[in-house]
């Protein structure tokens, strides 16, 4: 066989000689077992997840980071959960000034895996607070789209939702305008879509795991108190603040009671709830898809677009694109610590 085709042979291994949870210096395609762990204060952490990785990704995503003058000083394969393929974390300590996210995605979808960049990672195995948007995050449907489908104004209120996740409504405008349809709708309805709401893959078992580990959660949604308090029940959240719909004879009034939880709204909820717990911002993490959130994510130490539109993705500090939310761990547990277990 000649070099060039064992080279290449080489490039396709597993990468079998990382061990799991355990950090390697990389120089020039040879890792060499570090006998330290890196400074989570320091630097940035770029994890490749959800692909089947050889060395030749590696040398892919090394070279892709130090082209944006990042330069790889340590590396390290693990695997937060046995629900989860092993990820890869490439340490850049002297880096400081994180890629755009669509960026990230644009090359990693080239490979066929995600990449995300993040500094300053939470800790899983310590205490925090993850609040989460509801709808298209928590669970899969946008609740007032699937009302105004019983009312036969699906279309109608569906483009106003589009534009404001957007970002190119006012959120409160456009709740009212969209509700002010669904008038004469009646109570039972509203309780049937409720029983049957659809979870995010993913999000239960990211809820146990956190409870295990003495986290607390809560949604903040834009959404309504009966289906936030539904799913509430469903995966075990600490609590829930969402929007009150008005009833008059079990039927919509086609009003929302009291203050409405916008944008800055949700990021009140996220920093009054990590002043009540005593959390340092590094173990705040809020999750959400829209524009709305945005602020949210902003506030919290760690803000993650789920299956977001691109200016969702663009200006948070992290994007899970697509597949399961359980792969939030791979932003929560990187070995940093002497707790990284699966």
């Amino acid at each position: 066989m000649s070099q060039i085709n064992m080279a290449q042979q080489a490039a396709e291994q597993p990468l079998q000689h990382l061990t799991l949870n355990k950090w390697f210096s990389y120089s020039g395609g040879v890792s060499t077992p570090l006998d330290y762990i890196p400074n989570k204060a320091l630097g940035l952490f770029s994890i490749a997840f959800a692909g089947d990785f050889t060395e030749k990704h590696i040398a892919s995503i090394v070279d892709f980071l130090a082209t944006h003058n990042q330069k790889v000083t340590a590396i390290c394969q693990y695997q937060p959960d046995l629900g989860l393929a092993p990820a890869l974390c490439f340490y850049a300590q002297n880096a400081d000034k994180t890629i755009n996210p669509l960026v990230l995605q644009q090359f990693s979808s080239t490979l066929d895996f995600q990449l995300v960049q993040i500094a300053c990672p939470p800790n899983l195995y310590e205490p925090g607070l993850l609040v989460m948007d509801m709808d298209s995050t928590a669970i899969t449907i946008e609740c007032i789209d699937e009302i105004a489908r019983l009312a036969n104004v699906y279309d109608e209120v569906a483009s106003v939702t589009a534009l404001a996740m957007a970002g190119k409504l006012d959120f409160s405008e456009s709740l009212n305008q969209r509700v002010a349809k669904l008038t004469g709708i009646e109570k039972s309805l509203i309780d049937e879509l409720k029983n049957n709401l659809p979870l995010m893959p993913g999000i239960k078992m990211l809820c146990q795991i956190l409870k295990q580990h003495q986290w607390h959660l809560a949604i903040a949604s834009g959404g309504f108190v009966p289906f936030a308090e539904q799913v509430q029940a469903l995966i075990n959240l600490d609590e829930v603040h969402a929007n009150v719909l008005e009833f008059k004879d079990n039927k919509l009034t086609g009003k929302v009671l009291g203050a409405i939880v916008d944008a800055q709204q949700k990021a009140v909820i996220l920093e009054s709830l990590q002043q009540q717990l005593g959390l340092i911002k590094s173990q705040t993490v809020a999750i959400g898809d829209g524009a709305n959130d945005l602020k949210m994510m902003a506030t919290a130490g760690l803000g993650v677009a789920v299956h977001g539109k691109a200016k969702v993705v663009e200006q948070a500090q992290a994007a899970i694109c697509q597949g399961s939310l359980l792969q939030l761990l791979y932003m929560l547990a990187i070995p940093l610590n002497s707790v990284a277990t699966v």
